[in-house]
């Protein structure tokens, strides 16, 4: 492959939307795999649950869930994200409505509860968006 191909990813911003659940588990591992990626190349990645997402963040959920039938966990994939710098921020709008009490629901992993505000500025102030 070109070498002028790669891109100087210096200083790059990059948010995740995340929307898939525990409904579509075969959707969940890969956003922490890619987000894995982009932080190990030096890009600032943040991801945002938002929608059946935050299912993920509740206590218990992501521990047995699995994209795939002998993969590992989602929360292991939550943990490896983490661990090459990956920010995870859930959406507060978002918890009433499936049952989750910010206080004493959430996951550890979590950085932060953050506002549907706070996505939108991480949408307007970020190189790339993605979403899954």
């Amino acid at each position: 492959m070109n070498e002028d191909y790669f891109l100087d990813n210096d200083e790059q911003t990059v948010v995740i939307i995340m929307t898939s659940g525990p409904s579509t588990a075969h959707r969940c591992a890969t956003p922490f795999y890619l987000g894995s990626i982009l932080a190990s190349m030096d890009a600032e990645v943040t991801i945002f649950f938002t929608m059946e997402a935050v299912m993920l963040c509740k206590k218990d959920i992501a521990k047995d869930l699995v994209a795939m039938q002998g993969g590992k966990t989602i929360i292991d994939f939550m943990r490896d994200a983490k661990t090459a710098g990956v920010k995870l921020r859930v959406c507060s709008p978002a918890l009433p409505g499936y049952n989750i009490d910010p206080e004493t629901d959430i996951i550890d992993e979590i950085d932060e509860i953050a506002k549907a505000s706070d996505l939108a500025d991480l949408i307007i102030s970020s190189d790339k968006v993605i979403s899954f």
